[in-house]
């Protein structure tokens, strides 16, 4: 067995000439480096948790791919484009691509006795993953929307809901306005919520043969196609494979498709996901400075108040080098165990929020009504090496104080 390591292992063990001052001391260094790793843990759960929700929300309305007229892209207008089955087959073999859902949309204006929102209605039918919905839905049942039957149905928000007073059952009419003012009567049948108010405050759902009939597309042109891939991971790459199949295409109409990924739809929402990540490494780097102080402040006091025995040790024949490394190897049993102890303490606040939702968050400000946490093992792992491998480097430097000491003094030091 190292000696070094056999001599550091007793002296945290058993204390040998502990004295008053180094008991705190060792609590203190064990404490920050607990609180520290705990916090870290805590974060990374809380950002990776965040945008996990977020990005679910936005994905889950608008799909992982769009394929949209090119014009979209220009006056973020709805425009015709044709998405027939030849299309959609030949998206459908490509490698990721696990889903289409045709959609068409058609702005319009919701006006109840007292109120009234422009709105965009947007037509779903048989092919749509219902999932999404299904999962936000706050009240009614969901209506099964079909391309060949007008159900005079809709979906609304929460938010619509309340700002109009409308309630599951109301009838409600709905305006549209090219060159002529058109009226139809629905039924409000569900009410979803995302609290997403980008999407919640305009958007509303109904059967896509309803929107095609409004908006007096031909039978093969609808405002476009949402594709869903297999793995967010290779978004980029199952993006770059559609743009290749669809872009610089017309279709019969003379209309250029475009197909952009839900990224590049929603810049904002995702560079601001972005920014999380600085937040979570400026966390990072103040919980290990912190760790890493109490640790260097501990090591000192430890040092000290062994002032005799390192000179013991030194008048029968110890090197500095091997001293050193037996106060390193003390302070990394110290950090070894509050690293223990944070892991215990950050992820039992983790499960204990996954499996309460304790804690809460105003769902207007946030996005969502509670903390949402993801745990990511590799990202724990990664936190433990981390703080262990810094804690012990930045205690190379202040071990060297037992180069210092001499044998003669510090044997009569008291």
């Amino acid at each position: 067995m190292n000696l070094s390591w056999f001599l550091a292992h007793r002296l945290y063990s058993h204390g040998g000439d502990v004295k008053r001052v180094s008991k705190p001391a060792i609590r203190i260094a064990t404490i920050g480096v607990a609180l520290g790793v705990a916090v870290m843990i805590v974060s990374l759960c809380v950002v990776l948790g965040f945008k996990r929700e977020v990005q679910r929300k936005v994905m889950g309305m608008g799909g992982h791919i769009q394929v949209l007229n090119y014009n979209y892209m220009i006056d973020h207008e709805q425009h015709p484009i044709v998405i027939d089955d030849s299309l959609t087959g030949e998206l459908l073999a490509l490698d990721g691509v696990r889903h289409i859902q045709r959609f068409c949309c058609q702005p319009g204006m919701l006006k109840t006795d007292e109120a009234f929102q422009g709105v965009v209605l947007k037509g779903i039918g048989q092919d749509y993953d219902y999932s999404f919905l299904k999962d936000n839905l706050q009240d009614g049942e969901l209506p099964q929307f079909t391309d060949s039957v007008a159900s005079n149905s809709i979906v609304i928000s929460r938010l619509l809901a309340k700002q109009l007073k409308l309630n599951v059952g109301d009838k409600v009419y709905t305006y549209f306005f090219d060159g002529n003012i058109r009226a139809r009567r629905f039924t409000v049948s569900a009410v979803y919520s995302t609290n997403m108010a980008e999407f919640d405050k305009q958007l509303i759902f109904t059967d896509i043969y309803t929107t095609h009939k409004l908006t007096g597309y031909e039978t093969d042109q609808f405002s476009g196609a949402e594709l869903e891939v297999n793995n967010l991971d290779d978004l980029y790459l199952v993006g770059f494979d559609v743009a290749n199949t669809v872009n610089h295409r017309q279709d019969r109409y003379g209309n250029h498709y475009t197909s952009p990924t839900i990224r590049e739809l929603y810049p904002g929402v995702f560079s601001w996901l972005s920014l999380l990540d600085t937040n979570v490494v400026v966390i990072l780097c103040l919980m290990i400075a912190v760790a890493a102080f109490t640790m260097i402040s501990g090591l000192l006091i430890i040092i000290l108040e062994r002032t005799q025995f390192i000179g013991i040790m030194k008048a029968l024949g110890a090197t500095n080098g091997r001293l050193r490394h037996i106060f390193l190897y003390f302070a990394s049993l110290i950090v070894f165990k509050g690293v223990v102890i944070g892991n215990l303490l950050g992820l039992g606040l983790v499960a204990l929020q996954i499996t309460t939702g304790i804690i809460s968050l105003d769902a207007e400000t946030y996005y969502v009504d509670v903390v949402p946490l993801e745990v990511n093992w590799l990202y724990v792992a990664l936190v433990n090496v981390g703080t262990l491998l810094v804690s012990v480097f930045v205690l190379v430097l202040p071990s060297y104080v037992v180069c210092r000491i001499h044998p003669a003094q510090s044997i009569r030091f008291e």
